[in-house]
């Protein structure tokens, strides 16, 4: 995977209570949600944990399980704000569990490594929010630099910093949120990992990481056309992670646009995640300069990404708003980000 952490942030401020009591409050909500540090594995274990504030009560309960003494450590106040869209394939939830995860791990004085911490955020997302995820949102989160991505092996959890040269090569990323809302924790996200699992089961393989461009033929035969289409779908994304990395280091970033255009076509087609806004937003920014686009996040909404000449930007903008219109859709927010450092200590 070749992820990147982007220039919006999700904020959290801490301070110290005299109690066991994680007390968690946000800017996008009026309700605090307080719990004792002692009954959180109980809490959890119970499901009693939802809504937005599962994400960071989520975390301070995967650093539980990956050690931290939670009888034993000063409860805390957290807030929360964040300018990272919600339900737009962005990330907003893998912001808050890092930024969280940061500064509980300072604060309590855990020293985990990054690395640790991403796990730590997937566990809080998997079991606390129940969301199927894997890692690579947290990686990025953590692990991401100043216009570089992170080449990410989601097996080892080896990552390599991987330099884009957006800047350099005069390219802008613009964001096209559709506003059609989606969540990991619900329906088609948990369907398809399922198939994939499947899949790579009929195969032989223990995933699908194992499977390769020249076992096709082969899965084509053994699987029916659904599942065929979502192992295909995994297996090109996956060798066009490489491709992409390939061409980056040989030819530089204004070659990688038919590698997001084709990648695209896949979600859409193959693993079928795509819905009509994505699509437009897709074809428009394709049909108006862009040198490459696709959709981004699990899918089922959310946001579509277009790498952009900035010569070019206003020429895509304007005919993006046309085209929603003329489509009767919403109009979407257009934004652009830059691949940017992940979660720190703000000074």
């Amino acid at each position: 995977m070749l992820p990147f952490a982007i220039d919006r942030r999700t904020l959290v401020a801490v301070g110290v209570r005299d109690d066991g009591v994680l007390r968690v409050a946000s800017t996008f909500g009026d309700e605090s949600v307080e719990v004792e540090l002692a009954e959180l594995a109980a809490i959890v274990a119970e499901g009693g944990l939802d809504g937005w504030a599962a994400y960071p009560l989520g975390v301070a309960w995967a650093l539980g399980e990956a050690g931290a003494d939670l009888a034993a450590v000063p409860g805390l106040d957290l807030v929360i704000d964040s300018n990272v869209p919600v339900g737009a394939g962005l990330s907003s939830s893998a912001a808050i569990e890092c930024a969280v995860a940061l500064a509980l791990d300072e604060v309590w004085q855990l020293g985990h490594t990054r690395g640790q911490l991403a796990r730590v955020g997937q566990r809080a997302e998997n079991i606390a929010v129940g969301a199927p995820t894997g890692i690579m949102d947290q990686s990025a989160s953590l692990l991401g630099q100043r216009d570089a991505g992170v080449f990410l092996d989601c097996r080892s959890l080896e990552a390599e910093v991987i330099e884009l040269g957006f800047a350099e090569a005069g390219l802008v990323l613009l964001v096209i949120d559709t506003g059609v809302k989606h969540s990991h924790a619900t329906g088609g996200y948990g369907e398809r990992r399922a198939s994939c699992e499947a899949g790579a089961a009929a195969l032989g393989a223990a995933s699908l990481r194992d499977v390769t461009v020249d076992d096709l033929p082969r899965a084509r035969d053994l699987l029916d056309d659904v599942t065929f289409r979502r192992v295909r779908h995994v297996v090109t994304e996956n060798q066009r992670v490489l491709d992409t990395v390939r061409v980056l280091r040989e030819a530089g970033p204004r070659a990688i646009g038919e590698l997001l255009d084709a990648s695209h076509v896949s979600m859409r087609d193959d693993f079928e995640i795509s819905v009509p806004e994505l699509d437009l937003a897709v074809e428009t920014a394709q049909a108006n300069g862009a040198l490459g686009a696709r959709m981004t996040g699990g899918g089922f909404g959310g946001a579509a990404i277009a790498l952009v000449p900035g010569e070019e930007l206003s020429r895509v903008q304007v005919a993006l708003d046309g085209a929603f219109a003329e489509h009767g859709f919403s109009a979407p927010e257009l934004f652009t980000v830059t691949p940017s450092h992940g979660a720190l200590r703000e000074p």
